[in-house]
C-alpha cells in the first residue's frame, strides 16, 4: 500500500500549496516558481524507449568504509595498521588467513590516479570479482558538503559546513537531500520522480505502481512534490492487500454513486484527494499481487538465483536469513513486473539494512574474547560486509538473467564513515565515506575520487581522524541522474548546489 502518511501529507502540501499560490505570499511564490520551473523542464525531457532503475542500498548506522577499501601499498597498510591495530586492523594481502582481498582488474593490479592500491574486506569475494571484471567502481571519501572544503577552512570556520555534522538523523537527511544548507522537504529521488511524472515518460492508469517504491518504509530520499507518484511501500513478501482485495463495500464507500470521491464536487476537496489517493493505492496494491503471484507460477530462469535468503558467515562463523537480500530479491521481480507488464520506462527504488552503528563489537562476535588476528576476522562488520557482497551480487546475477544489466544500477549510501582510530571495541562517527556503484552500465575496475591521507591529524582529518570529504554527495548524486536521463539544463533543479563544485559528472557511468 502506498505508505499512508506520506501519500496524505503530500496530498495536503499539494492541495495548501495551490491555496498559498493564490495568495502570492513571499514564500508560496517560491514556492510556485519551483513548481512551474519544474514542470517546464520536464516538457524537455520527452519519453524514453529504453528502461532505467536507480536502486538505493541504505547502509544504515555510518558504515565503517574504512575497512571496505583497504591500502595494501606496505606503506600505506602499515600507516593504516599502526591506527586501527589491535582491533580494527585487516591484515595485508599476504596470502595467510583473512586478508585483504586485492582489486585486480583484468587480472592487472589496480591502481588509481594517485598510485594507490586497494584490497576489499576479505568478507567481500563477491564484490571484489564484480570489480575485477569492471562492474564495480569505488568512490572515495564523499560526504555531505555545503561548499568545497579544506581543512583549514574547516578549522577556521571560513567556509559553512553542513549543521549537525556526525549526528546520524541529520546525516542522513542530508545524504538523501543532497541539499544540506537547506530544511529538508524533498528528497533528490524524489525530485526526480516529480521531473519524470510531469514529462509522461512512465505509462498513466489505475493498475500502473508509483515510479518510487520503497523495501524499506517511508523514507526522504524519495519524498517529493507530486502527490500521483508518491512513495509505494512494499514488503519482501509482497504488496500489501486487504484479504480479498477491495471489497464492494469500500467501492462504494470510496467511488460509488455516493463514494467520498464526489466530494470534489463540496468544499472538502482535501477528504476527496484523500479517498481517490487510498482507492487507488488499494487497487495497484491488488494489481501488483495478482503479477507478483502470476510471476511466481511462471518461475523465470532468473528467479532461480535466489533460492534463499541465507549469508554466509565468514571463516565458516555460519548463516543467518538477510533482510537485505530478501528486499533485493523484490526488487528484481517488481522490476520484471514494472518492465514486462506495466511498461514502465524509469523507477527509483529504496532499499535499507539497519546495524553498521559499530561502536563496539566491530570485530567481535557477542560473548567472545576473541577479536581479529592474522587468521580470524570474524564480527558484525564482516558478517554485514558479507551480507553486502553477496546480496548485491545475487541481484546482479538477477539482471543479468533478465538482460537488464545495463538498465539497473544499484548504489550504497550511509551516514558517514567512521572515525579512523578505534575507540577501543569498535569506531565512532565520522564524516567522509567510501561508496560502492554496481552494474553493466558502470565504468567499473575504478576508483573516484581521492584516498585521504590515513593519518590521524593530518591534511584530511578534522582532528580525531574524520575525513573531510573531497566529493561531495551533489557530485556522486548528479552523475547517477544524468546516466538515469535527468538532461544538465536540469541538474541544477534537481541538485540546486551541484554547480558549487569542479563538476556534476565523476564519470563512473
Amino acid at each position: 500500500m502506498k505508505s499512508n502518511y506520506l501519500s496524505d501529507l503530500r496530498t495536503r502540501r499539494s492541495f495548501i500549496r495551490q491555496a498559498a499560490c493564490a495568495a502570492v505570499g513571499t514564500v508560496a511564490m517560491s514556492n510556485c516558481l519551483r513548481d512551474l520551473r519544474l514542470i517546464n523542464s520536464a516538457v524537455a525531457q520527452g519519453s524514453f524507449s529504453d528502461y532505467k532503475a536507480l536502486v538505493c542500498v541504505f547502509l544504515n548506522g555510518g558504515n565503517d568504509a574504512n575497512n571496505m577499501f583497504i591500502p595494501t601499498i606496505p606503506s600505506e597498510w602499515n600507516s593504516y595498521s599502526t591506527i586501527r591495530t589491535p582491533v580494527l586492523a585487516i591484515p595485508n594481502t599476504d596470502g595467510t588467513g583473512a586478508t585483504a582481498l586485492p582489486l585486480k582488474f583484468n587480472n592487472t593490479t589496480y591502481q588509481d590516479v594517485d598510485g594507490h592500491t586497494y584490497g576489499f574486506h576479505p568478507a567481500m569475494p563477491e564484490l571484489v570479482s564484480l570489480f575485477n571484471t569492471g562492474q564495480v567502481a569505488g568512490l572515495l571519501n564523499v560526504g555531505s558538503l555545503c561548499y568545497p572544503i579544506t581543512k583549514a577552512q574547516y578549522n577556521s570556520h571560513s567556509v559553512p559546513v553542513p549543521p549537525q555534522l556526525f549526528s546520524h538523523s541529520d546525516q542522513q537527511v542530508q545524504w538523501q537531500t543532497s541539499i544540506p544548507d537547506q530544511p529538508p522537504s524533498t528528497g533528490w529521488g524524489g525530485r526526480i520522480a516529480d521531473l519524470y511524472t510531469s514529462s509522461g515518460v512512465n505509462p498513466s492508469g489505475s493498475n500502473i505502481v508509483s515510479m518510487a517504491i520503497t523495501l524499506a518504509g517511508s523514507n526522504t530520499f524519495q519524498v517529493g512534490t507530486n502527490a500521483t507518484d508518491a512513495q509505494f511501500s512494499v514488503t519482501t513478501g509482497g504488496a500489501v492487500t486487504l484479504s480479498s482485495g477491495p471489497s464492494a463495500t469500500m467501492k462504494t464507500i470510496l467511488g460509488g454513486t455516493n463514494g467520498l470521491q464526489n466530494e470534489a464536487a463540496l468544499p472538502n476537496l482535501q477528504t476527496a484527494a484523500y479517498a481517490q489517493t487510498l482507492y487507488d493505492a488499494v487497487d495497484i496494491a491488488n494489481t501488483l499481487s495478482t503479477d507478483l503471484s502470476t510471476q511466481a507460477t511462471a518461475n523465470p530462469a532468473w528467479l532461480s538465483g535466489y533460492h534463499s535468503n541465507t549469508i554466509t558467515v565468514p571463516n565458516a562463523g555460519g548463516s543467518f536469513s538477510s533482510g537485505l537480500m530478501a528486499q533485493l530479491k523484490m526488487v528484481a521481480r517488481l522490476i520484471d513486473i514494472s518492465k514486462n507488464t506495466m511498461g514502465m520506462k524509469r523507477q527509483i527504488f529504496f532499499v535499507q539494512v539497519g546495524g553498521y552503528d559499530n561502536h563496539t563489537l566491530q570485530t567481535k562476535n557477542a560473548g567472545s574474547t576473541t577479536t581479529n588476528n592474522a587468521n580470524v576476522i570474524i564480527g558484525a562488520h564482516a558478517n554485514l560486509l558479507a551480507e553486502l557482497s553477496q546480496s548485491l551480487n545475487a541481484f546482479y546475477t538477477a539482471m543479468v538473467g533478465q538482460g537488464l544489466q545495463n538498465n539497473v544500477t544499484a548504489f550504497t549510501v550511509s551516514d558517514f564513515a567512521r572515525t579512523f582510530p578505534s575507540n577501543g571495541s569498535g569506531s565512532d562517527h565520522g564524516w567522509g565515506s567510501h561508496h560502492l556503484v554496481v552494474g553493466g552500465a558502470v565504468n567499473g575496475g575504478k576508483t573516484y575520487g581521492h584516498l585521504p591521507a590515513l593519518t590521524v591529524g593530518g591534511p584530511n582529518d578534522t582532528s580525531t581522524g574524520r575525513w573531510i570529504p573531497t566529493t561531495s554527495v551533489d557530485q556522486y548524486a548528479a552523475t547517477l541522474a544524468s546516466w538515469f536521463g535527468v538532461t544538465s539544463s536540469n541538474l541544477s533543479t534537481i541538485f540546486p548546489n551541484v554547480n558549487r563544485f569542479a563538476s556534476s559528472n565523476l564519470g563512473f557511468i
